[in-house]
């Protein structure tokens, strides 16, 4: 078995040229260093040094376990500086979020996480809720931010906010001014998010249960192509009213009355719990505390 202190010996014969000096640095006999090397060779089944030659003179091979050993002493000297408090550890993070949280407060998550974790390294992703729920499940990812829609035992859900989504089109578009009921709401082409948009897999779930069902829909997994569609006039949409409500201050849309009003979309943190996790779930509180949609683009 290959041990710390034998290549701690290596490291100083290598550093200080003799056997000698390695003993005095590490507060050991010369026999004892001389013992550690024996062991380390009869390990690695190589010579470590070229006895033919004078001095402690290490084989090609010698050179390569040196390379390997000091890697290896590097990371105790990281774990004792963890002990102490010293030193962050060097984490990656894979976090996947879908367009509504980048465009309101990821930004604020980001700079949340790097305060609190500064030798971070994140590596963020935008796509729908399926492919983001997809990728956690198969660990591509180690977190992600998306509608509380999908479950495993395997996974955390930790629930953040609610979205309230509202009927929205371009003034004009419907003349009528009085609540409007579904099937009045069906004469018109219905802007829809795709199934694999966790917030349109929550609608439409509850469309259904509630028996309505739209004959003229089309189906948009992109929240900011939807956004345009609607304020072009193409059809009646929800939105997320927060986030959008410069559209509404600036008349590009209008917020139709329809009864009854739409659930609120319940939005969780997911991490793998089958995992080392306790850093995803550090991150996961992080955005529980960051957490809010109806602030555009802040940082």
């Amino acid at each position: 078995m290959v041990t710390l202190k034998q290549l701690e010996a290596l490291n100083w014969i290598a550093e200080l040229g003799t056997f000698e000096r390695a003993a005095a640095k590490l507060n050991t006999t010369q026999s004892a260093i001389s013992k550690r090397i024996q062991e380390l060779e009869a390990s690695a089944r190589v010579p470590l040094f070229d006895r033919s030659q004078r001095g402690a003179r290490l084989t090609e091979r010698g050179e390569q376990i040196l390379a390997l050993g000091r890697q290896m002493l590097a990371l105790q000297d990281q774990i004792l500086e963890l002990k102490d408090g010293r030193q962050s550890p060097a984490r990656r993070l894979r976090l996947g979020a879908t367009e509504l949280s980048a465009l309101t407060w990821l930004p604020r998550l980001v700079s949340a996480i790097r305060e609190a974790h500064p030798a971070v390294t994140i590596e963020p992703e935008v796509e729908t809720s399926r492919s983001l729920y997809d990728r956690l499940i198969e660990g591509s990812l180690d977190l992600v931010i998306i509608p509380d829609v999908f479950s495993d035992p395997e996974v955390t859900s930790l629930r953040l906010a609610e979205v309230q989504n509202v009927w929205t089109a371009r003034p004009g578009l419907v003349r009528s001014r009085r609540s409007l009921d579904f099937d009045e709401l069906g004469h018109h082409t219905i802007l829809m998010q795709g199934r694999r948009s966790g917030s349109g897999l929550f609608v439409n779930k509850w469309l259904a249960a509630n028996g309505v069902s739209f004959k003229r829909a089309i189906s948009v997994d992109n929240l900011t192509a939807l956004v345009g569609l609607a304020v072009a006039g193409l059809g009646i949409s929800y939105l997320p009213q927060r986030c959008f409500r410069p559209l509404f201050e600036q008349k590009k849309l209008v917020i139709l009355p329809v009864k009854p009003t739409l659930p609120a979309v319940p939005y969780a943190a997911m991490y793998r719990n089958d995992r080392p996790s306790a850093f995803a779930a550090a991150v996961a509180d992080l955005a529980r505390q960051t957490c809010d949609f109806g602030r555009q683009l802040e940082g």
